[in-house]
């Protein structure tokens, strides 16, 4: 087991570990016991009651957090022509189609999503093994093949997320940074367990939202009364 700091140990005890914390509570103290000197993020992670290896109990998708991640990802446009214009005028950080390949496939990875336009997805999937290794590969179900690239940008730029089941059947995603007011971090939480509860999957039966976990990077799990979402 490793070890924790003196910081650390010291805010856990803020937190007892057999409460359950309405929502609000939790995000506060998380707040309160993120121990670093840096801008930490606010994660989740979602216990739901369906069986990963079930492709009909598969959850996957990706919600717009009201108030962004905290952090601004560098979005990469496959596309040519009208559409590649289209792209850098929505504010994507890299276009290209041929070209861009090439740089991949020899080792570059300066961005953080990767869309395309359906037209480009037969030459882009010479690099499934790269990108999908990687979690980067574009995919319809996230919104990242597509011809509207206009859209795609801003909402990334926005604060678009994708969340998938694990194989341990979690959820875990960034809710923002503690440096948020609280209100918002509130809101991007319900933003996304309202996004989880909407992509239930038919064939999921008992407890969907089994357990509900919110802490910073470097703190203590605070545990989050699911009852208020059932």
């Amino acid at each position: 087991m490793p070890k924790h700091g003196k910081k650390y140990r010291e805010v856990s005890q803020l937190v007892n570990a057999e409460t359950l914390y309405d929502p609000s509570e939790a995000i506060e103290l998380v707040k309160k016991t993120a121990p670093a000197k840096f801008d930490e993020t606010v994660d989740i992670a979602v216990r739901l009651g369906v069986d990963p290896r079930k492709q009909d109990q598969a959850v996957r998708g990706v919600v717009v957090l009201p108030h962004g991640t905290g952090k601004t990802k560098r979005v990469l446009v496959f596309a040519k022509g009208e559409k590649a214009k289209e792209a850098e005028a929505a504010g994507a950080d890299f276009v290209g189609d041929a070209d861009m390949i090439n740089k991949i496939q020899q080792g570059w990875f300066d961005f953080d999503v990767c869309v395309a336009t359906p037209d480009m997805m037969s030459e882009v999937g010479k690099l499934g093994r790269i990108l999908g290794g990687k979690g980067l590969m574009p995919n319809p179900k996230a919104g990242t093949v597509t011809f509207d690239v206009t859209k795609a940008v801003q909402e990334i730029k926005a604060g678009k997320i994708e969340y998938r089941l694990d194989k341990a059947g979690q959820i875990h995603a960034p809710l923002g940074k503690v440096s948020f007011d609280a209100d918002k971090l509130n809101e991007n939480f319900k933003a996304l367990v309202d996004a989880l509860v909407r992509a239930k999957p038919a064939a999921a039966k008992g407890v969907y939202l089994k357990n509900i976990a919110v802490s910073s990077t470097m703190g203590p799990s605070v545990r989050v009364n699911v009852q208020s979402f059932r």
